[in-house]
C-alpha cells in the first residue's frame, strides 16, 4: 500500500500508460538498468570503475525508458506523480517474478 492506494492499483494505472510493446519492452530493460545503476553508484566509491558502469547503466536506462515513450506518445507517469518511479519497478518486479 502507498498513499492510501494498493500496489494493484498503482500497477494498473502505471500499465495503462505503457500499453504499446516497443514501450513495456524498454522498460522490461530500462528499468532494472536503473536500479541495479542506483544499487552500484555506492560501491562506486570504494571500488575503481564500478562508478562509471553505474552512470553508463542509468543514462542508457533512461533513454530506452523515455525511447518507449516516444512510441507509447505519453509523457512519464512519475511527471504526474514521483511515486510512479516506485511503482514502475514493481511493475517489472511483478511483471518478472510474478
Amino acid at each position: 500500500m502507498m498513499g492510501g492506494r494498493s500496489w494493484d492499483d498503482w500497477i494498473e494505472e502505471y500499465q495503462k500508460a505503457h500499453e504499446h510493446p516497443v514501450n513495456r519492452l524498454t522498460h522490461t530493460f530500462g528499468i532494472p538498468m536503473i536500479a541495479v545503476a542506483i544499487i552500484l553508484l555506492p560501491v562506486g566509491f570504494f571500488v575503481n570503475h564500478v562508478w562509471l558502469a553505474a552512470a553508463i547503466l542509468f543514462v542508457l536506462g533512461w533513454i530506452l525508458q523515455f525511447v518507449g515513450h516516444y512510441y507509447e506518445g505519453k509523457p512519464p507517469e512519475f511527471m504526474r506523480d514521483y511515486r510512479f518511479l516506485l511503482v514502475g519497478l514493481r511493475w517489472w518486479l511483478k511483471k518478472t517474478f510474478g
